[in-house]
């Protein structure tokens, strides 16, 4: 199945799936919940996202998942271990030898490589505010409560 056979009355409901991934990359949405999120059967959904996108949405989430650790690698002070559990996976070995298989260097010779010696985010600021940008309230530096509206501002 190639791009050209994938309906093109599929791809919106596909984009919702590889949306669902991108948000919850750390969770890891299983076949069920992205088939569903699609509105399609787990085996006809699998299909069309590897047509569509090239890739299985397992192979999908594994390169979030990377993409999010080097970006973590590169800017943050964390530990490798603690950017293994902030990208989803459980084990440090698992998430070591997909690393250095996709990107090409261990995520720790990766860290010294690209550590640009730019001040770097400190980890218990992550660990704190979190990875992802909530909504536009929770962003730092916003002038708006909780409800949406402005501060002093009369409800």
């Amino acid at each position: 199945m190639t791009t050209e056979a994938v309906p093109s009355e599929l791809l919106p409901h596909l984009r919702r799936a590889r949306d669902l991934i991108d948000r919850d990359y750390v969770r890891g949405p299983g076949l069920d919940e992205l088939a569903a999120t699609a509105g399609l059967s787990k085996y006809h959904f699998l299909r069309c996202f590897a047509a569509a996108y090239g890739q299985t949405p397992a192979l999908y989430l594994t390169h979030r998942r990377i993409e999010r650790a080097q970006d973590l690698l590169r800017a943050t002070n964390l530990t490798v271990t603690e950017v293994c559990v902030l990208v989803g996976y459980g084990s440090l070995g698992s998430f070591s030898s997909k690393f250095t298989a996709l990107v090409g260097v261990s995520p720790s010779a990766y860290q010294q490589r690209y550590a640009d010696g730019a001040p770097r985010i400190p980890g218990c600021f992550v660990f704190m505010i979190g990875l992802q940008d909530r909504d536009h309230q929770d962003r730092i530096g916003q002038d708006h409560d909780r409800d949406g509206s402005a501060i002093g501002e009369k409800r």
